[in-house]
């Protein structure tokens, strides 16, 4: 494979920044909402405030960290969500499972397709746009989800990393979370 010479290295240099631990699993919604745990590189560290609190996020990513988010490196793990059939190369991108009760029944559709590595609202905006207009490319892709449009995503997804294109909402070291609808 020839991504694995890179996914060694990233391995390590995470592993160091991270005190040996240089994955990251979460629980994530999939297609209907079935809930799987997603593998990403671990880009932010654990540190803790005096009161045993988690640092806020712009505190705890590493430079190693924020190479590898700027570069979209953390998603490589993802390959093996793919290979599951967790997930799939292109999809909404799955979120946190305590949005699902936030969502308003339209964008609630997002869940009736497996989750991909990128999607629709990723190469429109990704993290520079609003939660609504996020769901709103989901709620499309889903309802418009073809081969050609697949391929168009995929290839648009290797400009935006090239390029560096909306990685993060300006100011925020990770996206804002989602608190419901207007």
């Amino acid at each position: 494979m020839a991504i694995s010479p890179i996914f060694l290295l990233i391995t390590l240099f995470l592993a160091i920044a991270n005190n040996g631990k240089p994955f990251f699993f979460q629980k994530r919604p999939g297609a209907k909402e079935k809930i799987f745990t997603i593998i990403k590189f671990k880009t932010m560290n654990d540190k803790k405030d005096k009161e045993g609190n988690l640092l806020p996020d712009a505190n705890r990513l590493t430079k190693i960290g924020s190479f590898v988010r700027a570069t979209s490196l953390d998603e490589i793990p993802q390959l093996l969500n793919v290979i599951k059939g967790d997930m799939s190369f292109v999809g909404p991108r799955p979120l946190l499972p305590h949005y699902i009760p936030l969502y308003s029944e339209t964008q609630r559709k997002r869940h009736k397709v497996k989750p991909g590595i990128t999607g629709w609202a990723q190469v429109m905006g990704r993290n520079a746009i609003s939660w609504e207009q996020k769901f709103e490319y989901d709620v499309w892709y889903v309802e418009n989800q073809s081969f050609i449009l697949d391929l168009k995503i995929l290839i648009k997804t290797v400009k935006k990393v090239i390029f560096k294109e909306d990685i993060n909402t300006e100011g925020v070291a990770t996206t804002t979370p989602f608190t419901g609808s207007k």
